[in-house]
């Protein structure tokens, strides 16, 4: 299939589906069952088996259209990490349960990994799964759940056997954050708002059927997910300009005389930065036309994270007492995560997360060296230990 039959297949879809007329849920759905939502998915899962470096093509003639999109910002974390993960790891079941309403918006997705005492070292978690008949009861905290107050669907890894050493002993399941016992709390950031969440799990019951790949391979099943999520973060599709990058260029432009000496400088050179990482972004993608991604999407993210920081401090000194101005500081619960229309202090502040979410650069930096670069392992002294047993 190539761009030429994909685009007859959007306006044949088009003419038959006009979205100024038709109601925006029952177009998105149409769209999905037609196989134009994320067409390098399988027939019947919202895709036709197509190269997903064709995704721009289908996209841009939806756009050009006028058509409504799935409000992408709000499910990011549905179509980011929950599902591939579904995608490659769920039961024919599960995924005509699940793909259809994550890609429409009509179920939102939240990510439930992160302890209050496992964060870094993600695989130390305690929250317990303890079976129970068809079903497993559940109990823990977790932390730094993004938009897990507006989520209806978890991913959500419990340890399901303590004897064992700490990155084994581990199940990934599907939880309904509507279900008596999960209980959501608002953190407020530094930014002023509560995007992100802790959860509280309190016997939890969580049916068998919504278990995610075999009792015991949790970690393997998540690291699919953490692929797919540091991809997602750090390597999508923007434009050349665009981006933190786009923002500050323009002030460069529109406003000269805050220009001060050597700033120019060190704007080309953050703008070559960013433009070498949408480059590599870009071949990172066309790589996951061929497969699931590696461990290459660390390298992505861990730059991504760093010239953000680097921009938006950039931006302040660029703007001088303008760039201290912050636009609300009101506690407020976004439905979705995003920084554009923003002011610059909010870009500065909401920017320190880059290196947090996701997975850590500290962390991210360990997994480069060793699994990219081939350099020797740091020393693990507990990873034969049953996690019972580790000091906590």
């Amino acid at each position: 299939m190539d761009a030429t039959e994909l685009r007859e297949r959007v306006r044949d879809f088009l003419q038959r589906h006009d979205p100024a007329t038709m109601d925006r849920l029952e177009f998105l759905r149409a769209r999905f069952d037609a196989g134009l939502a994320w067409i390098s998915y399988p027939e019947g899962l919202g895709g036709l088996g197509a190269p997903r470096s064709l995704q721009p093509v289908v996209d841009n003639e939806f756009a050009a259209a006028g058509a409504p999109d799935n409000d992408p910002m709000r499910i990011a974390i549905g179509l980011g990490m929950a599902a591939p993960t579904i995608l490659r790891h769920g039961t024919d079941e599960q995924r005509r349960r699940w793909l259809r309403p994550l890609w429409t918006g009509e179920e939102v997705w939240c990510q439930l990994f992160s302890e209050p005492g496992a964060g870094s070292d993600l695989a130390a978690l305690g929250t317990r799964a303890a079976r129970d008949g068809d079903g497993w009861i559940v109990n823990g905290q977790k932390v730094w759940t993004s938009l897990a107050h507006e989520a209806r669907w978890a991913i959500l890894i419990a340890r399901t056997d303590p004897a064992l050493p700490k990155h084994q002993g581990i199940t990934y399941f599907v939880c309904d954050m509507t279900d008596p016992g999960v209980e959501v709390r608002p953190l407020r950031q530094i930014t002023g708002e509560a995007e992100f969440n802790e959860v509280f799990l309190s016997d939890v019951r969580i049916p068998d059927a919504h278990r995610l790949g075999e009792v015991g391979e949790g970690w393997r099943v998540a690291q699919t997910t953490l692929m797919n999520e540091r991809v997602a973060i750090g390597g999508g599709a923007v434009p050349r300009g665009a981006g933190f990058i786009g923002v500050v260029a323009r002030a460069w432009r529109e406003r000269p005389e805050l220009r001060t000496p050597g700033q120019h400088d060190a704007l080309m050179k953050l703008w070559v930065s960013a433009e070498a990482g949408r480059l590599t972004a870009q071949r990172l993608r066309e790589q996951l036309a061929t497969g699931q991604p590696g461990f290459e999407g660390s390298a992505v993210k861990y730059a991504f994270a760093r010239l953000n920081q680097e921009i938006s401090g950039f931006e302040l000194e660029l703007l001088g007492e303008d760039g201290l101005r912050y636009d609300d500081y009101t506690m407020r619960r976004p439905t979705g995560v995003g920084w554009d229309a923003r002011s610059p202090g909010y870009r500065y502040l909401r920017a320190k997360g880059n290196s947090i979410e996701g997975g850590t650069s500290e962390i991210l930096s360990n997994i480069i060296a060793e699994r990219v670069l081939g350099l020797p392992p740091e020393i693990r002294v507990d990873k034969d230990v049953a996690w019972k047993d580790l000091p906590r």
